[in-house]
């Protein structure tokens, strides 16, 4: 790839394009030029980028003429029509959708624990699930030490991993509570203001969700570890920014809670934060807007002969989304 590529975000507009925007400028990602691609409503806006004002353009088929890679965050509807002509136009393709992260031709990488994968690609690379990144972040150093057979764990994750209008829908219904007003939803099921909904994606026949599932399906190919288990049930909570999860983790290898710290320790892009009588632990009001993910609450797990259980946050819409994408970006520099 080009030393100097020219950037385009696909979706740039949206809660994770506008992050895309800021962590390439924050980690001096050398872009020659940057193009800013979205709906045709959100033509006229424009977003700030190394002190210039870059105007929003309408996404459409001759886009990715002479654009050298391209982040894609705008749905898998539209990662399924768009990338594959971005490939074919000779652009590289970063995708933050669940549209091909399961397609065995595409590369499914979280740079800490398989970045050698990038090399693989055939114009197209996967991110993965956000909730699956943040808890991988702990799992794999884990499963590199003591190999992980099976997890169980329940995710209290951001209402900003749906969007920018589900950040409004709760900031309005907390003003509504406040002022004694009917409540008015359009983005979930239920009101989520002082509420939990244990719904995040759509049900399959099993009765798990779809986003319940990618933690199985995804941490396989990512970990490479086609026998992985992990029985999750995802949650979303009132809270702005970052996801949360609970984890009991059960491996091959006996493990204590001093091995275990180790290990953490010195995994890349993970801060152990345990020290619980000082009621120090991850929280996502701590995690927000940080590219680290947190882990904590390091105890035996009373359950399971070798069983860790643990508590991870981290903020979905960098590690979980954008700045695992510039990451992916910068992987492709180096190949």
């Amino acid at each position: 790839m080009n030393a100097r590529p020219h950037v385009a975000v696909v979706g740039a507009t949206g809660a994770v394009g506008v992050e895309m925007v800021k962590t390439l400028e924050r980690r001096n990602f050398p872009v020659s030029r940057l193009t800013l691609l979205a709906s045709a409503r959100s033509v006229g806006k424009t977003l700030r980028f190394r002190g210039e004002d870059i105007p929003v353009r309408e996404l459409t088929k001759d886009s990715f003429k002479g654009v050298d890679l391209a982040l894609f965050s705008a749905g898998s509807g539209i990662s399924r029509e768009f990338a594959p002509i971005a490939a074919r136009d000779g652009c590289v393709v970063v995708d933050n959708s669940s549209a091909f992260r399961m397609d065995e031709t595409v590369p499914l990488v979280i740079p800490e624990i398989n970045a050698a994968d990038v090399k693989w690609h055939k114009g197209i690379i996967a991110n993965p699930n956000c909730t699956t990144a943040i808890t991988l972040m702990a799992l794999y150093p884990l499963h590199a030490a003591f190999f992980c057979k099976r997890i169980f764990a329940a995710s209290y994750q951001a209402v900003s991993g749906t969007g920018a209008k589900a950040i409004a829908e709760l900031k309005q219904q907390v003003e509504q509570i406040v002022r004694g007003e009917p409540i008015t939803r359009q983005v979930y099921p239920h009101q989520i203001a002082f509420n939990v909904l244990p719904q995040v994606d759509s049900f399959l026949p099993t009765g798990y969700t779809k986003e319940e599932m990618k933690m199985e399906n995804e941490g396989r190919k990512i970990m490479h570890h086609p026998t992985f288990r992990a029985s999750v049930t995802c949650v979303r909570v009132p809270v702005y920014r970052s996801h949360s999860v609970a984890v009991s983790a059960e491996f091959e290898k006996p493990v204590s809670v001093e091995a275990a710290r180790e290990v953490l320790r010195k995994a890349p892009g993970l801060d152990v934060v345990d020290e619980p009588e000082k009621s120090r632990y991850p929280m996502p009001l701590f995690t927000s807007e940080k590219d680290n993910c947190e882990v904590g609450r390091l105890r035996k797990d009373c359950a399971f002969d070798n069983g860790l259980a643990f508590w991870v946050s981290g903020d979905q819409l960098l590690k979980g989304a954008a700045l695992n994408a510039v990451q992916i970006a910068e992987e492709l520099l180096k190949s």
